[in-house]
């Protein structure tokens, strides 16, 4: 019986759409994959079939069907589907006729469905070394494993895809030891010659160890987003601009990427597709900004800016001849207050709140009788003055059974008088995200001022999903927390040293707030939850771009052309 390794491909992993709604996975193993796509789209319904039971058993308690069949001569035990993705990781090539099955299964695709198949390849450079010398034998596992039936390099996996009424995307190279397969095509050079092979061709055949496929039961439109990205500062590039994209490229046809240089052409393959460029908080003003549009506009991009605070309180946002709103076709940002605001300059603003991309490992609680607090969130130095006589008061009657965690905020770390703290300087997101999970109490105050009221909720879900009870204001806040069950709302000091002891002296209490507050994320504030309005909103704009295009040149006429 076959070893099974409990791990999954992070190369199948991120092509699984993010937004699929039935996934059948052909051969689960352990259902480790299907696991880890559930804490990226819990929502969906996940479905494994595997031989083995024992790791059928295994993969049960993970995922919401299993059964143990035969893939090749049973009925498709979860009805004819349609499903959203059905992965063979690593099963083709154990079948006795996988070109048959592939046929029957893509009926069972939906419209926009998709199959992922991983592949050994049989053109690997240390498949001909072997055959070479005389050493060919079967293994226990790899690519010379003793139960492959079938063999496939890229040109026959293609044929055999396209065979099927499938519609091949893209494919994925899994390269290991290129050092080693270097060699072996250096030494082999004068045969290559001889044969009339090109190098470079043979090299990109025989360097694979498998190819990770994506194939589509229909086309789709393609499309390509680009994006400038800020420096990462508190984890809002990744929040508003590296998750999403991720969560984007996993769709069939779309392919992104982040890039701050000013080459502003797409990949060849794409050089017909629809195209969005995205600002990440851009600051255009003048006739530097108008230049920098232009470019993009002639060269075919539909212009986006991403956009998360309040512009009228941001010092570089108050230049003259400020374009980055109201120059761009389409603005999109995190929140309906903020949105409002955009508006009064481009009528075209689309809200994506922020989201949660993986409910990561749950870590707190261990000890009920000692609980941390952690206060993460920047630029909070005039919020927690009205708050320190309560937040002592607190620390002093709780004394080494609460730990205060304080994250680039010198002021407040100083002004907190106990021993049982400690200081973070400014940190990456990882670091940040690592507080959070051996923290019990996330700490969010927000005063009521016109700045903090188009701020987004990321500091409460962010929190949230690693099971962490949030005491905040009511501010933003309070439009996300049910008080008292997601989470606990304080008006001022005296309400806050009350809420704070409640939760010290009933941590089980702070936990089921915690345990509700990760539920409500993951069943409303997951990014898989929103891809599909993300998507659907960039392929609008590019259908209505003619459209927008006159728009755009009616409220700004000097893009039209350069002075």
């Amino acid at each position: 019986m076959p070893t099974y390794h409990d791990s999954f491909s992070a190369d199948l992993l991120s092509r699984i759409p993010l937004s699929a709604r039935n996934v059948l996975d052909v051969g689960c193993h352990t259902g480790a994959l299907g696991a880890e796509y559930k804490r990226r789209n819990p929502g969906c319904r996940y479905f494994g079939i595997e031989m083995n039971p024992a790791a059928a058993a295994v993969a049960a308690t993970r995922l919401d069907d299993v059964a143990t069949a035969d893939v090749e001569t049973d009925p498709l035990p979860f009805g004819p589907g349609p499903f959203d993705c059905i992965i063979y990781g690593d099963v083709l090539e154990h079948l006795r006729d996988p070109w048959g099955l592939l046929q029957r299964h893509s009926g069972a695709l939906g419209r926009n469905g998709i199959a992922l198949a991983c592949l050994p390849n049989a053109e690997h450079w240390s498949f001909a070394e072997r055959l070479l010398r005389g050493t060919f034998a079967y293994e226990q596992e790899g690519l010379f494993d003793r139960t492959h039936l079938r063999w496939f390099g890229f040109d026959s996996t293609w044929r055999a895809l396209a065979a099927a009424g499938l519609q091949p995307l893209d494919v994925a190279p899994r390269i290991f030891d290129a050092e080693a397969g270097n060699g072996f095509v250096r030494a082999m050079a004068p045969a290559l010659e001889n044969l009339g092979i090109d190098r470079a061709a043979y090299t990109s055949r025989a360097l694979p160890l498998q190819y990770v496929w994506r194939a589509a039961a229909a086309a789709s439109e393609p499309l390509y987003i680009r994006s400038t990205m800020l420096e990462h500062v508190g984890g809002v590039s990744h929040v508003r601009v590296v998750q999403p994209l991720r969560g984007l490229a996993t769709e069939p046809g779309v392919i992104t990427d982040v890039a701050n240089d000013d080459s502003f052409d797409p990949p060849p393959a794409f050089a017909d597709a629809a195209r969005i460029f995205v600002f990440h908080r851009p600051v255009l003003f003048g006739e530097a900004g108008l230049a920098r549009l232009r470019a993009l506009i002639a060269r075919g991009w539909l212009v986006v800016c991403e956009f998360d605070d309040h512009p009228a309180f941001l010092p570089a946002m108050q230049q003259d001849e400020m374009h980055s709103f109201r120059a761009v076709h389409a603005v999109q940002t995190s929140t309906e207050p903020l949105a409002a605001v955009l508006r009064k300059a481009n009528p075209e603003v689309a809200v994506f709140p922020n989201a949660i991309e993986r409910l990561p490992e749950v870590r707190n609680f261990k000890d009920p009788g000692h609980l941390t607090l952690l206060c993460a969130a920047l630029n909070r130095e005039d919020e927690w003055p009205p708050l320190l006589d309560a937040l002592n008061a607190v620390a002093a009657l709780a004394g080494e059974r609460l730990q205060f965690r304080i994250v680039a905020d010198s002021g407040l770390f100083e002004a907190l008088r106990t021993p049982h703290k400690r200081f973070v300087p400014l940190c990456d997101y990882e670091t940040y995200q690592g507080l959070l999970s051996e923290s019990e109490i996330s700490l969010m105050p927000l005063a009521d001022n016109a700045f903090n009221r188009c701020k987004s909720d990321l500091k409460f879900i962010e929190a949230a999903a690693h099971r962490v009870a949030t005491v905040a204001s009511p501010v933003v806040y309070g439009q996300s927390i049910e008080d008292g069950r997601t989470g606990l709302l304080f008006r001022d000091g005296l309400d806050l040293q009350r809420r704070l002891l409640h939760l010290l002296a009933n941590p089980e209490h702070a936990r089921a707030i915690a345990d509700a507050a990760r539920a409500s994320v993951r069943s409303r504030r997951m990014l898989a939850q929103q891809t599909s309005a993300r998507l659907a909103w960039y392929r609008s704009l590019w259908a209505r771009r003619d459209e927008l295009r006159r728009e755009l040149l009616a409220r700004t006429p000097e893009l039209a052309a350069a002075p």
